[in-house]
């Protein structure tokens, strides 16, 4: 299911075809490294290459037999350039045939993990394409709405005036963020190892390795066991729990935002779209509901994913299972909220007009702070400015104008100029420093 929701870049990378082709790569590297060293002869070496293939269908139908999906893999392959069925009896009387080569002095994970190295790596270039289409929308935002002012809440009450483009500058700051994040995880998960069953290089040299990874794109774990170190993933994918989490926060913004009381904004609605089968009125944010609640399943798979970090010596199985679920399932959930996010914010209604009423609607009691400052400016204790600005606020609570009942009084009259006073309630005042770019 998750699939349908996703990139086709980010589908593709996660695969069963694709996670095969990517174990092939890696033993025709190591078979190509071999031949470097002079043990693989080059003619077949040749017969490898050119006739090396796997079937899934064929690579199950062997693993019911083995009961090991790499050992299927591999014998698939052995099959594809011998042309012994892996299955007969025969196979066991291929002396001199070139596939004796395959997976030659290396071990399961020599191949997974390696494979698994270049799949991550890969991931993290999608994402990172994501994370920039959805930059480049949150700064078209910006620039169609970023001057607009707004009330901000604490507590989700009414504090004092902000731009939109506050917001949005605060959301600019956090992808790029989690975008350099990113870049610094990629670098730690690119790795590969040729180190055979336990790490120490009994059957292949650390030069093969070196030789295998570098053409592979990746660097040698140096010190791997049977296993790359799963540090290395469980820090990736706390980096993309965060990432989640500041969707999250876009998104919990933009369902606040929508609500009746509020509706300062509005997901896009198309033409003969449906709200809720019973209720026809009803418009829901439904779109940034999904990614907050998919940001619950991103921090469960990185704990999950942190739970694997500890291994029985140098190599247990607990980790592999997981892996097989959190991995592909977390890069294509986050791709997917990048994604949804950016349509989220491209298709945006932005309501100008009901921002404008909301920051009204108490008044000038948003100033209060204005207030205080200036009275403390002009000599007055910090305490007593404090109590007089909050003393006419009461009032206003009860109904009385906040800027009429602060301007009568003896105590600011005798310390405020009328400009002084004025510019206390100046929202272009307030708003000085608002950002005027990301």
């Amino acid at each position: 299911m998750i699939e349908r929701y996703c990139t086709p870049e980010m589908t593709a990378l996660w695969g069963p075809e694709a996670k095969a082709a990517r174990w092939l790569e890696v033993e025709l590297a190591v078979c190509e490294a071999w031949a470097e060293a002079g043990v693989v002869p080059p003619d077949d070496l040749a017969r490898i290459k050119a006739a090396a293939r796997f079937d899934l269908a064929r690579c199950d139908e062997i693993e019911r037999v083995t009961r090991h999906d790499l050992m299927a893999f591999v014998r698939n392959v052995s099959e594809s350039i011998s042309g012994v069925d892996a299955l007969s009896p025969e196979v066991e009387s291929r002396e001199g045939d070139p596939s004796r080569w395959v997976h030659f002095g290396v071990t399961s994970y020599d191949v997974i993990d390696t494979a698994l190295g270049m799949m991550l790596r890969d991931s993290c270039d999608v994402l990172l394409d994501s994370i920039d289409r959805l930059r480049e929308v949150v700064e078209g935002l910006f620039d169609r709405h970023g001057s607009t002012p707004c009330i901000g809440r604490t507590h989700g009450i009414h504090a004092e005036p902000v731009t939109f483009g506050h917001k949005i500058q605060g959301w600019a700051h956090e992808l790029a963020r989690s975008r350099e994040r990113i870049v610094a995880a990629r670098e730690e998960v690119a790795v590969g190892k040729v180190s055979g069953a336990v790490g120490i290089h009994a059957h292949v040299t650390p030069a093969i390795e070196a030789s295998v990874c570098q053409r592979l794109g990746l660097r040698p774990d140096p010190n791997s066991t049977q296993i790359v170190a799963r540090d290395r993933m469980a820090n990736l994918l706390c980096v993309l729990a965060v990432l989640a989490g500041s969707l999250e926060r876009i998104a919990t913004e933009l369902r606040n935002l929508q609500r009746t009381e509020i509706l300062e904004v509005q997901e896009e609605f198309a033409a003969g779209q449906t709200g809720s089968s019973a209720m026809p009125h009803k418009r829901n944010p439904w779109n940034s509901e999904t990614v907050c609640g998919l940001a619950r399943v991103v921090r469960g798979n990185a704990h999950a994913m942190l739970e694997s970090v500890m291994t029985w010596h140098e190599r247990d199985l607990t980790n592999s299972s997981l892996e097989r679920i959190v991995l592909p399932d977390t890069f294509q959930l986050v791709d997917f909220m990048l994604n949804r996010t950016a349509r989220v914010l491209g298709g945006l209604v932005v309501m100008p007009d009901r921002m404008a009423g909301n920051l009204r609607q108490m008044g000038d009691l948003v100033f209060s702070e204005h207030v205080m400052v200036a009275l403390i400016r002009a000599g007055m204790s910090r305490e007593g400015a404090y109590k007089v600005a909050q003393r006419h606020a009461a009032r206003a609570w009860e109904g009385v104008d906040f800027k009429t009942s602060v301007a009568s009084d003896p105590d600011v009259a005798s310390r405020l100029s009328a400009a002084e006073l004025e510019e206390c309630f100046s929202l272009a005042h307030h708003l000085r420093h608002a950002p005027t770019s990301i």
